[in-house]
């Protein structure tokens, strides 16, 4: 094992992918002359060349129809966007045509495409800059959507999601590209769709994904002191989802909290909220709760910011209330 930053270990998976596999290129702005807006692609412009990593002008709907349209002449391209924000001028190539070109085409083209880029809110960067559109990529046939929450698992899954003949969204966070962690030496890939368990409990299953997932891992060490154990799963990937894991964890330990930030109309939570009582309904000892952002756009105030976004002193109320403490 070897300890990475969270940007260090999206570099390495691109850059091992990239030296098996010419047809593979990266594009978005500032990847290249500048390293990547959060040095993500540190060091990749001096190997790959011009070429192969290539910066674009600040046009997500230019640039994210040429990388789909390059899948057709057989290039799997890497399309960073420097936010997922800024992917909604894009979101007509990405929805209307990379999520579509297979079934439209008859099998004839599949689209091995990654989009990536940081999701959901970052600090004090104002309602625009924080949203968190994984239940929107979701909720489009046709796209696969990852979320990672640490640097083992984002390389991981970044080779995998690189490897695929479909379309991927790959969601990040600006506040994890400093993140560090072991990451497994030698060539490894993680496959979409299998969530981790990464605490065991038998009291309460608790899911979540991507960085807000580190307010469970708070919650469940302060509840493990007052006796309360928490099973904790990390979907990695919300789109195929790991309905399994779930299942079995809520048959186990009888309660469920979900925790997502996102807002609170029609998201990943719902989505896993009726799939529990649909298939688990005679398991559960209480209602499904799910934790969420305030139904407002993000706030710019730091004080406010902190009263919108989901904190481990929710999941541990939600615990107690599934609990019935």
């Amino acid at each position: 094992m070897k300890t990475l930053q969270f940007r260090q270990a999206i570099a390495e998976a691109m850059s091992e992918e990239m030296r098996k596999d010419e047809s593979i290129y990266l594009m978005g702005e500032e990847v290249a002359e500048y390293n990547g807006a959060y040095k993500a692609s540190k060091g990749m412009l001096d190997e790959f060349g011009p070429k192969r990593v290539i910066d674009t002008p600040i046009s997500e709907l230019g640039f994210a129809g040429i990388g789909v349209g390059s899948t057709m002449t057989g290039n799997r391209p890497i399309i960073e966007f420097m936010t997922f924000n800024f992917a909604l001028v894009g979101i007509d190539q990405i929805i209307n045509n990379a999520a579509k070109i297979r079934q439209m085409s008859g099998g004839q083209f599949p689209c091995p495409i990654v989009f990536r880029g940081p999701t959901a809110s970052a600090g004090q960067l104002a309602a625009t800059h924080s949203q968190a559109f994984e239940s929107w990529y979701a909720n489009c046939p046709g796209l696969k959507v990852v979320v990672p929450s640490n640097p083992a698992d984002a390389k991981g899954l970044l080779k995998a999601a690189i490897r695929d003949n479909d379309p991927v969204i790959f969601m990040e966070s600006e506040q994890m590209y400093g993140d560090k962690g072991e990451v497994p030496e030698g060539d490894y890939t993680i496959p979409l769709g299998v969530a981790d368990i990464r605490r065991e409990g038998k009291d309460v299953t608790i899911v979540s994904f991507g960085k807000i997932i580190k307010e469970a891992d708070k919650a469940a060490d302060e509840l493990e002191k007052e006796g309360i154990s928490c099973e904790v799963i990390d979907l990695r990937t919300v789109k195929p989802l790991d309905y399994e894991a779930i299942l079995k964890s809520v048959k186990k330990t009888n309660r469920l909290v979900v925790l997502e930030e996102a807002w609170p109309f029609g998201n990943v939570a719902t989505e896993i909220t009726y799939h529990i009582q649909a298939h688990a309904f005679d398991y559960l000892d209480a209602p499904v709760v799910k934790i969420n952002t305030a139904d407002t756009p993000a706030p710019y105030s730091p004080v406010l910011l902190e009263e919108w976004l989901p904190n481990h002193k929710d999941v541990i109320d939600a615990v107690k209330k599934v609990l019935y403490k």
